[in-house]
């Protein structure tokens, strides 16, 4: 990784925590939901943008929750459901849920489900964008990238900073989707992986789309 790339992704990181410190904040001015089971220990929950209006993201109240179904599953066959790597590429950040709920509040930033369209109408995390795997190289104009003869130009400031995420550490749709975009001109420091994807949300119990 190259001094600058390194410099980068240290800023990157510095703008996730102060946007997320803001959240908390405003967040908190929202008020909390009644029950045990936080998301921090000041915070029970978060508001996100959506295209239906706002929407709480909270954990579920009931303490004997437990993940069931598929969702429960920890054995898949590999290839195609292969253990993928903390991060897909060359400078990208690997982020945590706190962090993905930030970008979620922060509308200068974009959090895309990589999936296919089955698998998000099946339940996404709310104020996520799909954009499957298969079209994210297409797509780099509703990111800021400006559409040009031989492709896309991603250099500009209105480039949006984005995280991707699909089904868990099992799935290779975001990082598909992370390698894909920075072929096509996306810059990596712009990338962000929730790399635990839906299992480990909804392992948490955090709120999922009906």
């Amino acid at each position: 990784m190259t001094r600058l790339s390194k410099g980068m992704t240290c800023l990157m990181a510095v703008g996730l925590a102060a946007s997320f410190a803001s959240s908390m904040s405003v967040a908190h001015a929202q008020g909390t939901i009644e029950g045990s089971v936080g998301i921090t220990p000041e915070i029970m929950q978060f508001d996100v943008p959506t295209d239906t209006g706002p929407q709480s993201i909270s954990r579920i109240q009931d303490e004997a929750n437990m993940v069931t179904g598929e969702w429960a599953r920890t054995s898949r066959p590999c290839p195609n459901f292969c253990i993928q790597p903390m991060s897909p590429a060359e400078g990208v950040t690997t982020i945590g849920e706190l962090e993905l709920i930030a970008m979620l509040q922060d509308p200068s930033q974009m959090v895309i489900d990589s999936r296919v369209e089955a698998n998000f109408e099946g339940g996404a995390i709310p104020g996520a964008v799909n954009i499957p795997y298969t079209q994210a190289a297409d797509r780099l104009d509703e990111l800021g990238c400006e559409l040009d003869f031989d492709g896309f130009i991603c250099d500009g400031d209105a480039v949006k900073s984005v995280a991707l995420y699909c089904n868990g550490p099992w799935c290779g749709q975001s990082p598909t989707a992370a390698r894909r975009m920075i072929k096509a001109g996306f810059p990596a420091e712009k990338i962000s992986y929730y790399r635990g994807g839906m299992q480990v949300w909804r392992m948490l119990g955090l709120t999922v789309t009906e």
